[in-house]
């Protein structure tokens, strides 16, 4: 399934044994030589099901763990629904970032699109999110570039632009990634203002290069444009398509609508790969 080509393996483990998920996610990932994706993403029982439906594990196509996937919480709503693993249009998935709400939208028992309440933008420390202490600079090389800093459960560090070139996103992009600002390595979006209310976005991600779509970039890149602009609504245009991005009626919460899209079904031999 992929959320605007942001793509992703599901693996309902519910039903599956227990896998070496990380090294799975290297082998499977790989485009021309397997099933190709930017990572694997299984659904499971959650911790305390008191609290959620269903708990989410994403693992990038180096086979490092990812904390949330706004694109992958939308494909994990549709999976579970049409799967017959749950008749709620309301759904909360627990993940390493917390539990996300969600709200499908389905005509016809499929789920076009799904609402995700993304929860409040922090400062990379887990503290609450002020600009001063988010922007900053970077020396890249011999250039200096200003970025704000935003954690949507996830590190991501934004940078607007007059112009996304091709070298901003793949050779200053794994740059920023692996800078030793960040221990944990960060997610990096590029953006440019289109006009008022409406950004183009590319994102090279954390563990997996640039891909189509990145959910939590999107809101992180619309936190730093609602600061810049006083705006409450964004449109985001994204390789794969575009993104709706919004506040809450209290203006604290962040909720993120897009599209799911299942591409196809099969089986693998899981364990004849682990045996490889």
């Amino acid at each position: 399934m992929h959320g605007l080509g942001n793509d992703y393996i599901y693996i309902n483990t519910i039903s599956e044994g227990e896998y070496d998920y990380s090294y799975l996610s290297t082998i499977l990932s790989k485009r021309h030589f397997s099933i190709g994706a930017d990572g694997i993403i299984t659904i499971g029982k959650p911790t305390n099901s008191e609290k959620a439906d269903f708990f989410m594990q994403i693992y990038n196509a180096d086979g490092s763990k990812g904390e949330m996937c706004g694109n992958g919480i939308r494909c994990v709503g549709k999976y579970v629904y049409e799967n017959g693993l749950t008749n709620k249009k309301s759904l909360k998935i627990e993940t390493l970032a917390g539990i996300k709400n969600l709200d499908l939208n389905i005509k016809d028992n499929k789920v076009i699109s799904v609402k995700v309440d993304m929860g409040v933008a922090m400062l990379h420390n887990g503290e609450a999110f002020e600009l001063d202490k988010a922007k900053h600079d970077l020396q890249i090389e011999n250039r200096t570039y200003e970025v704000i800093d935003v954690s949507m459960g996830n590190p991501h560090t934004v940078l607007f632009a007059d112009e996304i070139t091709d070298d901003l996103v793949l050779r200053v992009g794994p740059l920023i990634e692996k800078h030793e600002y960040y221990p944990n390595r960060t997610n990096v979006e590029f953006v440019k203002i289109l006009k008022p209310g409406v950004l183009q976005m590319r994102v090279f991600e954390r563990g997996s290069g640039e891909t189509m779509a990145c959910g939590t970039g999107a809101c992180a890149s619309a936190v730093a444009y609602f600061i810049k602009s006083g705006l409450n609504e964004v449109t985001i245009k994204l390789l794969g398509g575009e993104l709706k991005i919004s506040k809450d009626k209290d203006n604290q919460h962040i909720i993120l609508d897009g599209l799911a899209t299942k591409v196809y079904d099969g089986e693998i031999d899981l364990n004849d790969i682990i045996k490889k």
